[in-house]
């Protein structure tokens, strides 16, 4: 499997990590908190109204994960996932701030036009099966399918919460570049290569519906 689509341009991946990175992603706190723990390599994504007419694109390979609460509820999310809603409110931090620790590489990234296939993928992502009907058929039917590798910091990096990154959007533009310094990735690598292989395989006959 390659590691991008024709529909969703990526850009290359360096080998080694880069020592800054100033972007975030956003992504509920919950499935954030279960990217962190390493019992998901999965992020799905339709995108956000703030997306412009083309819609989403992965338009970053590493960014740091952007927690987020806007419109997280236990009904949009799987089992396995809202049983970090309550730890991600109590790791909330206070109004004002935002809290980075985790940083995402993005591995691949597999359209998904079919919508038939989804059922497959039950067990990879955090997201509930209303939630991934409903993502689907947002606007035009399909979803992009993100598998990533997480790394963590022993600390997160605080910074002012502005206005600027408020609204419904994947991608926000950190007011500084963050050194990607004091990393532990959440899987060893062999681990993690396993079960990728395995995502994609799932991806692959998800595609297929």
């Amino acid at each position: 499997m390659t590691g991008s689509t024709q529909n969703s341009p990526v850009g290359d991946v360096p080998k080694e990590q880069p020592d800054l990175c100033g972007v975030a992603f956003k992504e509920w706190a919950a499935v954030c908190l279960a990217l962190g723990a390493g019992e998901q390599i999965l992020i799905l994504r339709k995108g956000g109204l703030h997306e412009g007419a083309a819609g989403f694109r992965v338009a970053h390979r590493r960014f740091w994960l952007y927690p987020t609460r806007f419109h997280e509820e236990a009904a949009h999310l799987s089992p396995a996932a809202a049983k970090w809603l309550e730890p991600a409110q109590t790791l909330a931090p206070p109004a004002g701030e935002l809290w980075l620790r985790s940083l995402v590489e993005v591995t691949d990234v597999v359209s998904l036009p079919q919508g038939t296939g989804l059922d497959r993928l039950a067990a990879w992502h955090g997201w509930s099966a209303e939630t991934v009907h409903s993502r689907f058929h947002y606007r035009e039917p399909g979803l992009f399918a993100l598998v990533v590798r997480v790394w963590m910091r022993s600390t997160a990096w605080i910074l002012p919460e502005t206005t600027v990154m408020a609204g419904c959007r994947s991608w926000v533009d950190l007011p500084t570049a963050l050194p990607t310094t004091d990393l532990h990735p959440v899987l060893p690598p062999e681990e993690f290569e396993i079960q990728r292989q395995a995502l994609c395989a799932a991806l692959q006959q998800a595609r297929a519906g």
